[in-house]
């Protein structure tokens, strides 16, 4: 009977012990693809920041042909 228990406890070692094997697993893979998420992300942030950048550029250049137009017009009198 001793044997039966010991054996029975060892089979239910084995099941835990390979529960966990597959856990570790699951765990390495998430790893992995969340630092993939994390350097998609980044990317993604440079790419707002170079769109950011244009935006300003692109207003700074609209103020200054704004201007213009606006000394145009009063040079021709038209306001």
């Amino acid at each position: 009977m001793a044997e039966a228990v010991e054996n029975l406890v060892l089979e239910h070692l084995k099941r835990f012990q390979a529960g966990q094997d597959r856990i570790e697993r699951d765990l390495k893979e998430i790893k992995s693809r969340l630092s993939q998420l994390e350097i998609g992300v980044a990317g993604i942030r440079g790419d707002v920041a170079h769109v950011s950048g244009d935006l300003a550029r692109q207003q700074v250049s609209f103020d200054a042909l704004s201007d213009r137009i606006d000394r145009t017009e009063k040079r021709l009198e038209l306001i």
